[in-house]
């Protein structure tokens, strides 16, 4: 038994999945601990402390994504890595499961070897950032002592004082590229992953396909005894036993079926792969439109309707703009940050309202386009119902590690990251207007580059 593994609790309402995985770890020297609810789970996780959670998303009283929130949201075990283990293999079960905090989904049935595996690998990745946290503590309060040294020192010293700051300032920009590149980075993986669940609905038309083969079979067998002159007796029977008028209406319905599923597919794997493109080292031309379709489908989950409020309205007004030379994989990080932001401000002015008042008065998202009034640049412009800035949030909201969101919900580098995108990447502007309780619109100015 490794005792350094530390525990790893298993949540899941099937006693056979749960002696399974209890039956797995213990062979292979973990610790686990198997609760058959969440409910039950999150009385004892606070005190126990595991080092990882596998848990079951369909469970009664309280479901996965459920106790996930839970935990991400408590600071004493937000950072516990949780794997989510289920039979829900839809694309956007997913990523939902990765929106709500879960580091890997493993679908079931699953392989002992993959579990293993993946536990692994996680509780190397749990352990490596538990190090980075302590070493990134002890160099802050290193860089504390240095700036109260430096404060200290005369004036003789005060343009090495000066060069310093100069200094830091620059790894402070050279730390916002590294965290750009590693987010772009772990997006663009997520997103690829998704894209390799388009096998699943190419499983249901494999299975489609079989009954259509079959029902193939019994129509040319049933033409055979046409051509073999058989006795109507024999046909009649024969169309009886095929059930041929339910095979001549299911046929047809059986091949729209998977026909809708080929389009689905199409659709899906083209938008992701707008999304996730990678960039070059020089700009290209990019339609930008794509980019914010694309950016819609992977937030569309977060859009729909829930038991608490209506569907979140997206309306798109593009006017006839061209295509510019642009990183459009970091300006689809822009957009997904705009929009993400936009979404959390309307569930945030919801609180306290019916549902009928929401219905009445629409959660809302605009998103439109047009070339300046000089034709030299592209404008786009967020706008949502939302709940509104205050001033104070609003003159800092581009600054580094600057967040209005609870702990363990954001890291204050997204507008951030996003302004040095569309500002030194891109020679463009963001501005932001905004009035609490009426909501707030981002404007994005492009330049169009001639050469």
């Amino acid at each position: 038994m490794n005792d350094s593994q530390g525990q790893i609790f298993i949540i899941d309402d099937t006693p056979a999945n749960l002696h399974l995985l209890v039956s797995i770890l213990k062979e292979n020297g973990y610790l686990p601990r198997a609760f058959p609810s969440g409910k039950l789970a999150l009385g004892v996780i606070e005190q126990s402390s595991p080092s990882l959670i596998l848990l079951d998303i369909q469970m009664p009283q309280m479901d996965g994504y459920e106790v996930c929130k839970h935990l991400k949201a408590n600071e004493l075990t937000w950072d516990i890595p949780v794997i989510f283990i289920s039979a829900l293999d839809e694309m956007m079960d997913k990523l939902k499961a990765f929106t709500v905090g879960g580091v890997d989904y493993i679908t079931k049935p699953f392989q002992a070897e993959e579990v293993l595996a993946r536990i692994s690998t996680h509780l190397e990745l749990s352990r490596l950032q538990k190090l980075l946290k302590q070493e990134n503590s002890v160099q802050a309060q290193k860089l504390a002592e240095q700036n109260c040294q430096l404060q200290q020192m005369n004036e003789a010293l005060e343009k090495a004082n000066q060069e310093l700051k100069e200094q830091y300032s620059q790894l402070q920009q050279a730390q916002l590229q590294v965290i750009q590149s590693e987010k772009m980075s772990a997006l663009g993986n997520l997103v690829a992953g998704v894209a390799h669940e388009i096998n699943n609905p190419v499983g249901f038309i494999y299975g489609n396909l079989d009954q259509a083969g079959q029902a193939l079979q019994d129509l040319i067998e049933h033409l055979k005894l046409y051509g073999d002159r058989a006795t109507e007796t024999d046909i009649n029977n024969h169309a009886a036993e095929i059930e041929l008028d339910y095979l001549l209406e299911d046929v047809p319905k059986m091949i729209d079926s998977m026909k809708v599923g080929c389009d689905r597919i199409k659709s899906i794997s083209t938008s992701l792969r707008t999304f996730s493109r990678a960039d070059r080292d020089f700009p290209v031309k990019a339609n930008l439109h794509e980019g914010i379709d694309s950016t819609i489908l992977i937030l569309k989950h977060r859009l729909k309707a829930s038991e608490f409020r209506p569907e979140i309205e997206v309306i798109t007004n593009y006017e006839d703009i061209p295509e510019i030379k642009c990183f459009l994989g970091q300006l689809n990080q822009v957009f997904m940050n705009i929009l993400a932001n936009g979404i959390e401000a309307i569930e945030e002015s919801n609180h306290g309202r019916t549902f009928a008042d929401i219905k009445a008065n629409p959660n809302r998202i605009t998103i439109e386009t047009e070339l300046s009034s000089d034709r030299e640049s592209v404008l786009i412009r967020f706008s949502d119902n939302g709940i509104g800035m205050t001033e104070e949030v609003k003159q800092k909201i581009f600054d580094y590690l600057f967040t209005t969101k609870s702990v363990g919900k954001g890291t204050g580098l997204g507008m951030a990251i996003a302004r040095q995108i569309i500002v030194e990447k891109h020679q463009g502007t963001i501005t932001v207007n905004s009035t609490p309780g009426e909501g707030t619109e981002f404007i994005l100015e492009l330049p169009i580059l001639k050469n």
